[in-house]
């Protein structure tokens, strides 16, 4: 079985743990700084004779037992509180990113690495940086879970199934992400075709804000159910070598014209990470947002990176 490693075990990493023992991609290391984490793991590998599969599952404040896993999940950090923004974690998650980058390029050096930790750009950007790993094997989960969550709410407006409705969103995982309607479709129909400009509009606008949303109502955390759920359909992709067309945090070096940044863009996925970026082609309004959007994201980097 293949190593997974989850490095913060909050309800984004313990969550992400229970998709993928659920669907036996591996055997699954969960680190923390808290010992609770060991009663984490174990609940977990007490539930596996009913849910059916046979992963090892542990639990460890020690980064020495992530050595030689194949897949590193970056969880760890602060969650956002009602009224903060993604970009306000910068300075207090940075430390704690890069100490799990120093740590997976010394016991896991061979890994593809996932960052889910907001600034979620910024963060995979810096991960990046700190372990001196090939661009391919260090992606950010933005552009399932913004593309999800906006399927989910055009499914809702036209009273479908999910499951009919596939989405594309690029740029940040932030306020300024652009969600693309002429590659949003249901059943292979244009969402142009079936929502007003209006109504798309709107659709828009809640994607933009769901993370903020679902803040708002917790009140003391963030989302963590379909975070976890777009973590696992990454690993699985790259567990089963699927070659899944999905958005992504991917570096960009010339793509849609910037360099030197990560933003969600739609890329290949399979057993080596990342294996291809696609260049859509974009109206003068949806590129305009995209600029915006690099723009954040490069002073936010300029930011961390001091």
């Amino acid at each position: 079985m293949k190593k997974i490693a989850i490095i913060g075990a909050g309800q984004v990493g313990a969550t992400t743990a229970h998709r993928i023992a659920e669907k036996g991609l591996g055997n699954i290391v969960l680190i923390d700084v808290v010992e609770s984490v060991k009663g984490k793991a174990l609940d977990l590998l007490e539930a596996a004779p009913i849910e059916g599969h046979d992963c090892r599952i542990i639990g460890s404040t020690d980064y020495k037992e992530i050595r030689d896993s194949d897949i590193v999940v970056v969880t760890a950090g602060l969650p956002r509180k009602p009224g903060m923004t993604r970009e306000d974690l910068l300075e207090k998650n940075k430390e704690i990113v890069k100490e799990a980058a120093e740590n997976i390029k010394k016991y896991a050096p061979n890994s593809i690495v996932i960052v889910v930790t907001n600034p979620l750009d910024v963060m995979s950007y810096l991960v990046l940086k700190t372990t001196g790993f090939d661009t391919k094997r260090v992606i950010g989960m933005a552009g399932i879970l913004d593309s999800t969550r906006f399927r989910a709410f055009i499914a809702d407006e036209l009273d479908v199934s999910k499951r009919d409705v596939d989405a594309m969103v690029l740029g940040s995982h932030g306020d300024t992400m652009v969600p693309i309607p002429e590659y949003t479709t249901v059943a292979g129909i244009p969402i142009t075709e079936l929502l007003s400009k209006e109504k798309i509009k709107e659709v828009i606008e809640r994607t933009r804000n769901a993370g903020a949303e679902i803040v708002s109502y917790l009140k003391t955390g963030s989302a963590y159910y379909a975070p976890s759920a777009a973590v696992a359909e990454m690993v699985e992709a790259i567990i089963n070598d699927s070659r899944r067309l999905v958005p992504a945090s991917a570096y960009l070096q010339g793509e849609y014209g910037y360099s030197d940044l990560y933003m969600g863009v739609p890329v290949k996925l399979g057993k080596n990470g990342i294996e291809k970026i696609y260049e859509l082609k974009l109206s003068k309004e949806a590129k305009g947002q995209l600029d915006k959007s690099a723009g954040i994201i490069k002073a936010n980097i300029k930011e961390a990176m001091k």
